[in-house]
């Protein structure tokens, strides 16, 4: 009995360290595209790119930042079409969370920098 016991303890504990690894990585990815729009000016830096290309195929990140960091790094002055249409559809989603939102629309009204009150909203992030 107490060895079931132990075993379930220790599964909720890796099943809860797992959990926090990945809602890291999540806030980690929302951080460093946040940081990049908000310091971005006409389009990222190869560096940048660098960092938002590992973002858009890290799975972990989640879709919706996967779809972001993937925007953000094909940004010549704007959003591209694409970019503006991935926009949307995290926008339109009723399962993507607010700070999501907001960052997808700061990238889809990205015209060659973020604005003042973009920059404000990012830092929040």
């Amino acid at each position: 009995m107490k060895l079931g016991l132990t075993k379930i303890l220790a599964a909720i504990f890796v099943v809860g360290l797992f959990s926090q690894v990945s809602l890291a990585d999540r806030a980690s990815a929302q951080k460093t595209v946040a940081g990049i729009v908000g310091s971005m000016s006409h389009f990222p830096s190869d560096e940048q790119k660098a960092e938002l290309m590992a973002i858009a195929g890290d799975e972990s990140a989640g879709r919706g930042m996967q779809m972001i960091a993937e925007a953000v790094g094909n940004i010549a002055h704007a959003a591209n079409a694409e970019g503006k249409e991935a926009m949307s559809q995290i926008i339109a989603s009723d399962g993507a969370p607010d700070e999501i939102k907001a960052l997808a629309g700061v990238v889809m009204g990205f015209n060659h920098m973020a604005s003042a009150e973009d920059k404000e909203l990012l830092a929040g992030l």
